[in-house]
């Protein structure tokens, strides 16, 4: 799968959540969307660097404490 066709997703993904919203002004979005997309992007990276928190971090382009605070944001570890 490419960027681009993850570009898609999100895309359809939006212009779906503001036909579902029939006219009605949303609020908050970009918190919305980055908890509804982080959750599944650190489960899914930890997932494939073995529960290795550095590589992941790496992975990710972020500091591993971060990593850290943000996985037990989302419970994904204890």
């Amino acid at each position: 799968m490419s960027k681009k066709h993850i570009e898609e997703c999100v895309r359809e993904s939006l212009e779906a959540y503001f036909k579902d919203l029939r006219g009605v002004e949303p609020a908050s979005m970009y918190d919305m969307i980055m908890n509804v997309v982080e959750k599944p992007l650190l489960d899914v990276v930890m997932k494939h660097a073995e529960g290795n928190q550095s590589r992941a971090a790496e992975w990710l382009g972020i500091n591993r404490n971060t990593l850290r605070r943000k996985l037990v944001e989302h419970k994904l570890i204890k």
